[in-house]
């Protein structure tokens, strides 16, 4: 019964996260509003992190295998992948180092933020 609770929050979200879109002037990935919504319904303490643990655990253990699918589907692209070879490393490599900065900004900022908190 406690999985099927889980389960039914988790999906419960994406549900209301794709309902939302749907009302939205402006486009906007139904998973991105889903995570918001998660972490705002975590930060109100509405939903507790052990409502949703066990599931939770076991899709982020399983994560890879959510990524198979759209892993074989790229292959009937290789074509178009091939042509686009240098435009697609540029990307990947601009996108890689401004997630890194972000990430490291974002820890630095923390970091000052629970230092000024201490006593």
């Amino acid at each position: 019964m406690k999985l099927i609770v889980q389960v039914g929050i988790l999906f419960g979200i994406c549900w209301a996260s794709q309902w939302v879109e749907q009302l939205l002037p402006f486009t906007m990935p139904a998973s991105i509003i889903g995570m918001v919504m998660l972490l705002g319904l975590l930060a109100l303490g509405i939903v507790r992190t052990e409502h949703i643990r066990e599931k939770s655990d076991f899709l982020l253990g399983n994560l890879p295998f959510f990524f198979v699918p759209a892993t074989v589907s790229m292959m009937n692209y290789a074509d178009v992948l091939k042509s686009n070879l240098a435009a697609l490393a540029v990307i990947c490599v601009v996108s890689t180092v401004v997630t890194f900065a972000a990430t490291v900004w974002a820890v630095r900022l923390t970091v000052r933020l629970s230092q000024r908190r201490k006593p």
